[in-house]
């Protein structure tokens, strides 16, 4: 069993990529990166959260595939081709609406 040391944000232009048969990956933008540590301390990993809440390891991903790797593309150059542009948003249509505040 391993628990969770720390978590932190992940920064826009990160992805985690999905092999979902042998002719078709699918990439989720990372919303967190979580280190993890086994319980006696012995070994420590760093993984990435996606935005359908899945990561290497998990016994229930989502995207029923392997991972295959995480892989960087800065904002302005768009979303990897097999990304899921859907996905965070579906996630966020049930949550609250975020509305810009002005600086007082």
């Amino acid at each position: 069993m391993k628990r969770i040391v720390e978590i932190v944000p992940a920064r826009p232009g990160w992805y985690a990529r999905w092999q979902l048969t042998p002719e078709a990956t699918r990439s989720y933008a990372v919303t967190l990166w979580a280190l993890l540590e086994e319980n006696d301390g012995s070994g420590r990993e760093v993984v990435g959260v996606d935005c359908v809440g899945q990561w290497p390891g998990a016994d229930d991903n989502e995207a029923g595939g392997e991972f295959v790797r995480y892989l960087f593309q800065t904002p302005d150059s768009g979303q990897p081709d097999d990304a899921e542009p859907s996905a965070a948003e579906e996630l966020r249509s049930t949550g609250p609406r975020l509305q810009p505040v002005a600086a007082a």
